[in-house]
């Protein structure tokens, strides 16, 4: 069998490598390898697959000591430790390899492995129940689909194990969601010690913008156009919305920038499905670019006219 390529050699770096330069070769790495963006290399998903392994190791402060102190052999399958009065060893199915340490930090070493639970005398195993880390990814999804919910199919690292096989889930996302939420997937995280439950994976949610459309907790407000003799006279404009076009009253005089509320056109409650916000619609006026003489004509007898009017309000 090949022997596994030491965790730090994987990602490119020495021993000495602190959190950061850990977390900024991986993210590095990980992007050029992932499988998504080699779709025509058989060797990618393979090269990532060990460095996502590498990074669930080396980025746990407590999975990194075990390594740096003892190396892949801290995460064999069957091994648990015992305490004896020449060292302290580490038990697997086919032996013992033993490990030494000094009398004077003999107390933090057993503390460090077993979290203090040490009982002089006796045996005792890491393999006490613990649950394993909550996991997080980002997840982007268009306007609409946040708006209606959709249901989403990612690929992700199987973080459940050193393997790092990628796996595709089908993932819900509820209608009404916003930016920075998160749709937690319950034990898809990292892997439990002993048996623990397994952690979570927790997808933050991205929204995409839509032209023309602003979100405002559950409101939308968009702008509609409207010809200027509609503005003028009144009448009738069509203004699309989430659900489809409604037709509107336009009152006569109505002033560039006012807001017409279509209520219960905006977005459902996530929480509450039978909530929604309002549409707004902010009204913007058509000024007409090309006239016809007569049209032109027309104008100017009103502006005439309009002009008279004004005059004769500021003289009384």
């Amino acid at each position: 069998m090949k022997e596994k390529r030491e965790y730090y050699e994987i990602l490119g770096l020495d021993r000495t490598a602190d959190e950061a330069a850990i977390k900024k070769a991986y993210r590095r790495l990980a992007k050029k390898f992932h499988p998504d963006m080699n779709g025509e290399d058989p060797g990618a998903e393979q090269r990532f697959k060990e460095l996502t392994e590498a990074y669930a190791v080396l980025s746990d402060p407590k999975k990194k000591k075990l390594y740096d102190q003892y190396g892949m052999s801290a995460f064999e399958e069957g091994a648990s430790y015992h305490q004896t009065d020449g060292g302290f060893y580490k038990r697997q199915k086919n032996g013992y390899h033993t490990y030494y340490y000094k009398e004077d930090n003999m107390e933090d070493l057993f503390g460090d492995f077993f979290g203090n639970f040490f009982h002089e005398g006796t045996d005792f195993y890491t393999e006490r129940e613990k649950r394993g880390r909550d996991l997080y990814a980002d997840v982007s999804v268009s306007f609409e689909e946040a708006v209606f919910g959709c249901e989403k199919r990612i690929s992700i690292q199987d973080a459940a194990s050193f393997e790092g096989n990628l796996q595709t889930l089908q993932v819900h996302i509820p209608a009404g969601i916003d930016s920075g939420k998160s749709v937690r997937l319950r034990g898809k995280g990292m892997a439990g010690i002993g048996g623990g439950q397994s952690g979570d994976l927790l997808l933050r949610i991205h929204v995409k913008k839509k032209p023309g459309y602003e979100r405002r907790g559950l409101d939308v407000y968009a702008t509609v156009q409207i010809p200027y003799s509609t503005a003028v006279l009144g009448g009738e404009a069509v203004i699309p919305t989430l659900y489809g076009n409604v037709i509107c009253r336009i009152s006569k005089g109505t002033q560039p920038g006012t807001k017409i509320r279509l209520k219960n056109k905006g977005i459902v409650d996530m929480n509450h499905p039978s909530v929604y916000g309002d549409h707004y619609a902010v009204v913007q006026i058509e000024v007409p670019r090309d006239l016809t003489p007569l049209a032109e004509q027309k104008l100017r007898e009103f502006a005439r006219e309009y002009k008279n009017q004004q005059n004769g309000k500021h003289a009384a």
